[in-house]
């Protein structure tokens, strides 16, 4: 009887209906008319900046955290009915021309949100410190002040020049960002950053370091066991870390987007549509001889193909034999013929079915560059479709060099900790970016694929260097494995770095013809 007991008075505390929750839009509108960051309600909420996004972008919270959220929501609105109500009522005896009015936001020295058309953010009536340079900056974005313009994001000056303060701006139309300048020489004592560089706020914290810190403190200095640890958590730490990196950013990125037919798998264990151009090649014939064939691996492959062009929303359909730079995401084409397999991999890879299929943005952008006129080794490939949405190749940045960075430091200071944990953080953050248990911060399938296929056309590339240089290309496998011979130590510096190989194996092939036909010694 305990059992039913317990199931009655499950039932009798479920309820079958759910707390209404107002629209996407609704819900981003009455958190930014509070003039709170994504990062401040998640605090708050208990879940991560990116889960308030995808919340922002469509996807309904279940559970407990549902009702935290529809509280606040609700709360929301009732106060800026409350702020809307108070600034009705000043209206009636509003001040003379020549009277200063206090500002009505909520947040004080900021206007009600304007957003530029690039994505930015909001306009500052006081200018602020911005987070990247320190230099006074009139926008904000999630929360952060910001230059939208890079030509104006200048290194803050020396600590002995006192800065000016800036005059509140005037209560006009938010002004233009200033088109971009070319850069002059600093003056002396200034650093100039390049802008790429521009990372983190000093300030910001060495996450990396601190958990490695942590487990060797837990487990007693026990390499085995803080290694254990460090990688079964590094999913969230990945996206703790993401979230770090992504403060003051210029881009929202929506984390919980609708996803075309084609991102979905078929069946329970099978794959989706999507053709991520792996390369499984060998040479298929070898000149006749010996010849010593050197197997390099390529370091940090996924770790460098973060840097590719990422879609930032939703993905939207057309159609046309036509590409756009300015956007990434998914393409149904019809590829060229490749006339080069007895020397160089097919770039969309070992396809046995021909007709058209639907590949990635790296793996587009790498055939029409090669059918371009610089290297003229195929045809365009015919574009019949596309998924895509508005990109940017330096969305994942400033995450892949924090990584990079800590990388280094572990292969300088041969900490293996370290670079055991890092390794497990970007290639399970690229693993776990589908359809996973393991991550719910971030639901992008098309990054996945995407990610995976830059790695693929980042061998490629190396696999048509080696060639260009006079080497003979044996092999090409996956990511990060290429076969050569000859002297390839001319062509790709040695090492553990990302932008170095290191020797995975060396063998021989092949026999000696005059070995062949020199008689036994037994032969009379």
């Amino acid at each position: 009887m305990a059992d039913f007991e317990a199931i009655d008075a499950l039932l009798a505390t479920a309820s079958s209906e759910r707390t209404p929750l107002p629209s996407a839009e609704e819900r981003r509108r009455l958190r930014e008319g509070l003039h709170l960051s994504r990062a401040q309600l998640a605090q708050a909420l208990g879940v991560g900046p990116s889960t308030v996004g995808g919340w922002e972008s469509g996807r309904d919270p279940s559970g407990e955290v549902r009702e935290k959220y529809a509280y606040f929501l609700e709360g929301a609105r009732t106060k800026l009915e409350a702020v809307t109500e108070n600034t009705a009522a000043a209206t009636d005896a509003e001040p003379g021309d020549d009277e200063p009015t206090e500002p009505d936001s909520a947040q004080a020295g900021q206007t009600p949100e304007s957003h530029d058309d690039d994505g930015g953010g909001d306009v500052l009536a006081v200018a602020q410190p911005c987070v990247l340079c320190g230099q006074p900056a009139r926008h904000q974005v999630e929360g952060f002040p910001q230059h939208l313009d890079p030509a104006e994001c200048a290194p803050a000056a020396p600590a002995s020049v006192p800065a000016q303060a800036e005059k509140p701006a005037p209560r006009t139309a938010p002004r233009q960002p200033a088109p971009a300048r070319k850069s002059r020489p600093a003056a002396s004592g200034v650093k100039v950053v390049p802008v790429g560089r521009r990372l983190q706020a000093a300030d910001a914290p060495d996450r990396i370091g601190a958990a490695v810190a942590a487990a060797l403190a837990e487990h007693a200095g026990d390499v085995e066991a803080a290694t254990a640890a460090l990688i079964k958590r590094a999913i969230p730490d990945a996206m703790a870390l993401l979230d770090d990196t992504r403060k003051g950013g210029r881009y929202d990125v929506v984390a919980h987007p609708w996803l075309p037919d084609i991102l979905r798998k078929q069946t329970a264990r099978g794959a989706d549509q999507v053709w991520e151009a792996r390369p499984k090649w060998s040479r298929p014939e070898l000149p006749a001889g010996v010849h010593e064939i050197t197997a390099l691996d390529v370091n940090g492959a996924y770790l460098s193909a973060l840097k590719t062009h990422l879609p930032l929303g939703q993905l939207e359909h057309s159609t046309g034999n036509h590409h756009d730079r300015r956007r990434a995401g998914l393409h149904l084409i019809t590829p060229p013929a490749w006339e080069h397999d007895p020397y160089l991999p097919n770039p969309i890879g070992n396809r046995d079915e021909p007709g058209p299929l639907w590949v990635t943005e790296p793996t587009l952008r790498l055939l029409l560059r090669l059918s371009g006129p610089k290297y003229g080794m195929c045809d365009p490939p015919e574009i019949h479709e596309s998924w895509t949405s508005g990109a940017t190749e330096g969305l994942l940045e400033k995450f892949r060099i924090a990584l990079k960075d800590a990388r280094d430091r572990a292969i300088s200071d041969d900490d293996q900790v370290t670079l055991e944990y890092v390794k497990a953080m970007y290639s399970k953050f690229v693993s776990t970016l589908g359809e996973s248990n393991y991550n719910r911060e971030l639901y992008r399938t098309d990054w996945m694929h995407l990610i995976r296929a830059q790695a693929f056309a980042n061998l490629w590339w190396k696999a048509h260097r080696a060639y260009d240089e006079g080497l003979m290309v044996v092999r090409a496998m996956g990511t990060d494995e290429l076969h050569v011979t000859g002297d390839w130590r001319a062509v790709f510096p040695e090492g553990r770095g990302v932008a170095e190989v290191k020797v995975k194996d060396t063998y021989t092939v092949g026999t000696d013809p005059s070995a062949a036909a020199e008689p036994s010694p037994d032969a009379s």
